[in-house]
């Protein structure tokens, strides 16, 4: 996967500290953004419906990353399976998977570090939860349908989104939930301009993705998740996903 930023290791300390980390280690500031902490658990917590979700129920985590969502769901879900691009964020999901944790170091400036460890969920069952490596544009075509599916932060880093979203209906069966959360960053580093959804003159993002999704799913929940991603202890990604759930029809 030569090119692959999130094969860096500098990335995966990032992202175990955005998944895993303690406020304080995340945010040691008195003042600061601390409703846009533990995204990760809130694009589950914020969007699914939990009581329409049946105690067998499977879910499907695209874009999983080091794997926290993945955990979240599978306290409502029987089997979850968390797919990512990335080796190195699958390798580090499952080593917390199968160890119960993992120890990393994150940034506080320049060389300086500080030790932390990303753990499992207290009262989470490791056995319902599976990682892969995999590609959001080419599935695996013996996925199945699942009953919850959640794309966090995905869609504005996908070559083409279109292909990925022509493919949920599949993914999604009837009367389940597809959870989304995109901040619409189009760059064209991840996505070509021409394969954009919305972001162009005359075309809003959030409009565009509800006409591609409409014709199989109803909208049923929109709102602004913010999210924090710390580089260092003085400098931060602040952003803000539009966070939807949409039922199959």
């Amino acid at each position: 996967m030569a090119g692959n930023i999130y094969e860096e290791e500098r990335l995966v300390r990032e992202y175990l500290l955005f998944h895993y980390g303690e406020p304080d280690e995340i945010l040691p500031w008195k003042h600061g953004p601390r409703e846009a902490l533990g995204f990760a658990v809130r694009c589950v917590r914020d969007l699914l419906n939990s009581s329409s979700v049946g105690r067998d129920a499977r879910a499907l985590d695209v874009g999983c990353a080091v794997g926290r969502s993945s955990f979240e769901l599978a306290g409502h879900c029987r089997e979850v399976i968390g797919i990512d691009y990335s080796q190195a964020f699958i390798d580090a999901a499952e080593k917390i998977r199968a160890d119960g944790s993992i120890v990393y170091d994150y940034a506080i400036e320049g060389d300086r570090t500080a030790r932390a460890t990303a753990r499992v969920p207290s009262g989470i069952d490791v056995s319902r939860v599976k990682f892969e490596v995999g590609d959001a544009m080419s599935l695996r075509p013996d996925l199945g349908a699942f009953d919850v599916v959640l794309a966090a932060n995905l869609l504005c880093r996908l070559p083409d989104p279109r292909v990925f979203l022509a493919r949920v209906p599949d993914l999604v069966k009837p009367g389940g939930q597809l959870l989304l959360t995109t901040p619409f960053t189009w760059l064209a580093e991840f996505t070509p301009r021409d394969k954009w959804i919305g972001g162009t003159a005359g075309s809003e993002s959030a409009d565009e993705l509800a006409r591609l999704l409409e014709p199989h799913f109803e909208l049923k929940l929109s709102k602004d998740i913010p999210f924090l991603i710390r580089e260092h202890a003085r400098k931060y990604q602040w952003s803000v996903a539009w966070g939807t759930r949409w039922v199959r029809k």
